[in-house]
């Protein structure tokens, strides 16, 4: 099948070898499962309140079944369930409210309507996975998928490529309104040529798409209702799961040209390793990429949005390497930029990352700041929970790439957390941490980088992390018997460079995982990892 006839590249496809023909009918016990474990949400299309629901449970249980089972096996999504009331969110605090672009159409959807796609999103989950028709670098809405993933194998291509004297270029495409502009016809015949939905399950999503009215509420106004002709509802279970099957072509326009890309929902980025010997020849194939990219989003009902997109341009510290010129993106033409903010974090053109810890730290302090103001209010244990979700995990959050940065860099983070701590246990300023850290029983800031790599290594290891992440851990293999074979190594590549080679997770994760004790490394659960990792690292900074 050719999906684009204006593309540079042929993306002939095979139809899809397996099929889904129809949805399994659901147990009361699962169902019972599926609703006892959502959020308590309420939306105003239910007719009782979620907590009520889940109150009488047993008494709603067999009608609800019903209900489910009948959409199920009939194939048709019911017209009740397809009701939904958008409330626009501004997307940031920032931004200007007269400016209807700034704002994020959220639907809100009856309990009972998520549940169903629930249900769907279920088997369909378990359908694609099976039969590995997930996009191999889509990691959104896929379980053991996450942005920090994503951003360990982009950073770790862009090291390794600088540690081989390489350089890369960083493009970062924004979409407008990608879920919005979703054309149904296109979707269908995705989900029925790429992905094997036919008879039951087809007419199940057809039935799904169509005819869904929606009206918008503000304060205490509401417009008058008004049926879709494309798009699927944010808010929805099924919406960005629909959307990411949708948008999945996308890779393989970028893997024909021989680029690398990595997708997160609407965030697609693509990157390119280049020689400086071969440079001139590497951006005519990236603008050439980028090109095909614009064409398949026309094709597709898609708006990339140049002014958004953003490049930038990674090289070595050590090195003086010549700026990239500007590169045409659509109509416009654009400068790579010295920073950029790729899935929460910001990236500098040599990897430095003092934006970003600056970030951090600016973000962080306020909360604590903010946190300290009603300190006298509040117990011990609160105060923690507090600390946990609004400092915690801002340290927390994608720090598996800052191992092997300066001290002086990480201590801006220590300091951080430090004065957390002092906060929680209302220690004076003076207090030595020490003591205090170990009374919360913390792991200073390194010791957690440590933790988060070692935790995702083993993840990997035993299958709970992507693909992607798989080919970046070799075993240790000798050429002759030794006693090693039996200590679970990992082998560990070679490198040329302290700044770069050393600190990207393919050689730092090995390296820390051979030294870990074998009955860590032999924990059958992750629970029962991350217990004895955290053990060991504890011991070993405070005893």
């Amino acid at each position: 099948m050719q999906l684009v006839s204006r593309l540079n590249v042929d993306l002939t496809a095979e139809p899809c070898r397996s099929s889904l023909t129809g949805f399994k009918p659901i147990s009361s016990n699962e169902l019972k499962n599926i609703i006892l474990s959502a959020k308590p949400k309420t939306c105003s299309l239910d007719p009782l309140p979620t907590w009520l629901l889940k109150s009488c449970i047993d008494v709603l249980l067999p009608t609800i079944t019903t209900i489910m089972n009948l959409s199920l096996v009939k194939g048709s999504f019911p017209s009740e369930f397809k009701k939904s009331i958008v409330r626009p969110l501004i997307k940031k605090e920032t931004l200007d409210p007269d400016e209807l672009s700034n704002y994020r159409p959220i639907s809100n959807l009856s309990f009972l309507s998520k549940t169903l796609e629930r249900i769907v999103a279920s088997q369909i989950d378990e359908y694609l996975h099976n039969n590995g028709l997930y996009a191999r670098m889509q990691s959104a809405y896929r379980k053991y998928h996450s942005t920090e993933t994503a951003l360990i194998r982009v950073v770790n291509d862009i090291q390794r490529a600088i540690d081989d004297q390489c350089e890369s270029v960083l493009v970062l495409l924004d979409l407008s309104s990608a879920f919005d502009t979703i054309d149904h016809e296109i979707l269908l015949e995705r989900l029925r040529f790429r992905y094997g939905f036919s008879s039951l399950v087809l007419q199940w999503f057809t039935s799904y798409l169509i005819d869904r009215p929606q009206n918008i509420v503000l304060d205490k106004f509401s417009s008058q209702p008004r049926h879709l002709s494309c798009g699927v509802p944010q808010g929805s279970v099924l919406g960005p799961v629909l959307f990411s099957l949708y948008i999945a072509p996308l890779e393989d326009v970028i893997m024909a040209h021989g680029l690398n890309a990595m997708m997160y929902a609407d965030d697609s980025q693509l990157y390119i390793i280049m020689r400086q010997s071969y440079r001139a020849t590497a951006l005519e194939d990236l603008t050439l990429c980028i090109q095909d990219i614009m064409s398949w989003n026309v094709s597709n009902m898609l708006k990339c949005n140049p002014k958004k997109t953003e490049i930038i341009h990674f090289s070595s510290r050590f090195s003086l390497a010549n700026p990239i010129p500007s590169i045409k993106v659509g109509d416009c033409s654009i400068t790579p930029s010295n920073e950029v903010k790729d899935l929460g974090v910001t990236l500098d053109r040599h990897l430095t990352l003092k934006t970003h810890i600056n970030n951090i730290c600016r973000s962080a302090s306020c909360s604590i700041h903010q946190i300290g103001k009603i300190r006298s209010f509040l117990s011990s244990s609160a105060t923690e929970r507090l600390i946990h979700a609004s400092v915690s995990s801002k340290l927390d959050y994608c720090n598996s790439i800052l191992f092997g940065l300066p001290s002086y860099e990480l201590e801006k983070l220590q300091r951080l957390q430090n004065t957390a701590a002092r906060l929680t246990v209302r220690a004076k300023k003076s207090a030595h941490i020490t003591p205090v850290l170990k009374s919360l029983h913390w792991l200073p800031v390194k010791e957690r980088i440590t933790f988060k790599i070692l935790l995702v290594t083993y993840k990997i290891l035993h299958g709970f992390a992507p693909a992607y992440l798989n080919e970046l851990l070799l075993n240790y293999t000798p050429h002759r018997l030794l006693r090693s074979n039996s200590l679970n190594l990992l082998s560990i590549p070679k490198t040329k460079t302290v700044t770069y080679g050393d600190r990207s997770f393919s050689v730092i994760a090995p390296k820390l995982w051979n030294d870990l004790p074998i009955m860590i490394k032999q924990c059958s659960t992750v629970d029962s990892f991350k217990s004895r990792l955290k053990t060991f690292l504890f011991n070993s900074v405070y005893s």
